[in-house]
């Protein structure tokens, strides 16, 4: 697929607990959905050989632990079908992530519209998705920085939001590594989720963009 330069680099980020934070690029593919560049990573659109890959990792119980159930095939394939319809009307959303080095899909980084009404809603959301194979190389830290800084910068948003259950210690290292923060009062249960279930309780964590962006928007 080829690409061509849309946007210089942006500025580093802040507030990590992890090393330094490098400059990124970002990049827009030639049908105008927008693509992301870190430096391991390319954050692009879906293309249809992502779909078997994407529906072994939908059906891996260790990946799927924190989700109601695993999906077969046909539940996984529709799921990448609404991905890449949003993407493509949007030009922005859940991108898949390949590993630039050697060209394989692991899974997804982005960003969504938050799909139930909450105290918090309407709001941006942080989401991720990797195989289980991709786990503990700091794939999701580096993808969600360039996804949350696209929100902030490209976007005009002011906050995103970042949500999983409670038992989720692996996603919300991840929203602490990269500077999201919580407060208990936020934690609710998710409306979509019967009560009783193992799932239900919720923890929400929010990343607000630095003021100095804020006030650069303002007068614009």
């Amino acid at each position: 697929m080829s690409i061509r330069r849309a946007w210089g680099t942006t500025r580093p980020g802040r507030g990590y607990s992890w090393a330094v934070v490098r400059e990124r690029e970002k990049w827009m593919s030639t049908d105008g959905s927008a693509e992301l560049r870190t430096d391991r990573l390319l954050m692009r659109p879906w293309t249809a050989a992502d779909l078997a890959p994407f529906s072994e990792m939908n059906a891996d119980p260790r990946v799927m632990e924190f989700f109601p159930t695993p999906l077969d095939r046909i539940s996984s394939d529709a799921m990448a079908a609404r991905i890449m319809a949003r993407m493509e009307q949007r030009g922005w959303g859940l991108w898949a992530l390949e590993v630039t080095a050697t060209g394989a899909f692991i899974g997804f980084t982005g960003l969504a519209d938050v799909s139930f009404e909450a105290h918090f809603t309407p709001a941006t959301e942080l989401a991720w998705r990797l195989a289980r194979h991709a786990w503990g190389h700091g794939y999701v830290s580096e993808a969600a920085i360039a996804a949350r800084d696209y929100a902030f910068d490209t976007l005009d948003r002011d906050e995103v939001v970042a949500f999983t259950a409670v038992d989720n210690i692996r996603s919300r290292a991840v929203m602490e590594r990269i500077g999201m923060s919580r407060d208990e009062d936020d934690d609710f249960d998710h409306p979509l989720l019967p009560i009783g279930h193992r799932l239900r309780r919720h923890v929400l964590y929010r990343a607000h963009r630095p003021t100095e962006s804020r006030e650069q928007s303002t007068n614009d």
